[in-house]
């Protein structure tokens, strides 16, 4: 089938042969066409759909799942950089299952906005992009949300509850996690205090056991994200620093006073052009670090960078 401008479908199937009728023809009429296609699948699935492509399947790039969707921000920053190689003129069809297993609430949540940010981040590309849901394996809620960001189904059919990702993105941000407990160890802002800031961050990740490069990656993200505040945060803020199961998680926040251009409407999730004034930051943020939330308030801005810690 040819289609012209972006397509972002849910192909919600129950067994392996709906997979496969779902798949197939969607790589087949690709490879006709001159496109390039990505295929990024539960390990499982891979010698299923090498199987039935037989040929066709030489052609075709197979990732494990598991090993491109770890966080959602660096995950949208891996298509963008696999569609730039394959050039702007070209189509690239990817077929994408993202990994739910084992989420919490927060991840959950999170890989259901980066679901919904596709439509925007791809929106003026000709790239066609088909999503996998396993009903075997998943969640109610889950195979439920993917109709609510995905416009189109995989027949081609409309979905009737689709959400406008700014709608959908607000919901997400209305579903807060739990507040930094107040024991949380704090660390004043000031405007000459950065270089403190900065060691404070690495004695504490260090401590918390993250890895070397991750330290550092928590570094950077905590500096970048302080250097908004000092810039346009008032001048002071506080870093508060706390530790739970399965994260480091390092609030910033800030007392407001902000007097820069308006915000974008998804704040560092889409890369920013390389001439942009501004936006460049919180992406760098955001691939940086393995999750973000922030309110972003002239009254008060809250950012919150999550570091996964290791397994006991």
């Amino acid at each position: 089938m040819s289609r012209t401008g972006f397509v972002h479908q849910a192909l919600r199937y129950g067994s392996d042969v709906e997979l496969l009728g779902g798949t197939v023809d969607f790589v087949t009429d690709g490879l006709a066409a001159g496109d390039a296609v990505l295929a990024v699948v539960a390990a499982r699935n891979i010698p299923l759909l090498r199987e039935a492509l037989g040929d066709h399947s030489r052609q075709v790039e197979f990732v494990a799942a598991d090993d491109w969707y770890d966080y959602p921000s660096r995950t949208l920053g891996r298509y963008h950089a696999y569609c730039d190689r394959h050039g702007p003129n070209r189509r690239v069809r990817v077929i994408g299952e993202p990994a739910w297993a084992g989420r919490s609430g927060l991840e959950t949540r999170e890989w259901m906005r980066y679901e919904s940010l596709l439509n925007v981040a791809f929106a003026d590309s000709p790239h066609w992009i088909l999503c996998a849901y396993d009903t075997r394996r998943l969640p109610a809620q889950v195979v439920e949300t993917a109709a609510r960001t995905h416009p189109e189904l995989d027949d081609g059919s409309i979905s009737a509850v689709y959400a406008d990702p700014a709608h959908f993105y607000a919901e997400c941000d209305a579903q807060c996690p739990d507040q930094v407990p107040e024991a949380a160890d704090r660390i004043p802002i000031t405007r000459d205090g950065s270089a403190a800031v900065r060691r404070a961050l690495a004695a504490y990740a260090r401590r918390a056991g993250l890895p070397e490069q991750r330290t550092y990656d928590l570094v950077a993200a905590a500096h970048e994200t302080v250097v908004n505040v000092l810039r346009h945060g008032g001048g002071q803020g506080v870093v508060r620093l706390h530790c739970d199961q399965g994260y480091l998680i390092c609030e910033i926040s800030d007392e407001g006073a902000h007097t820069s251009s308006p915000l974008p409407d998804f704040p560092g999730h889409l890369p920013p052009e390389p001439r942009a004034p501004n936006g460049h930051g919180l992406w760098l943020v955001r691939q940086l670090t393995d999750l973000v939330t922030e309110r972003l308030d002239p009254a008060g801005s809250v950012v919150r960078l999550y570091f996964r810690r290791p397994a006991a």
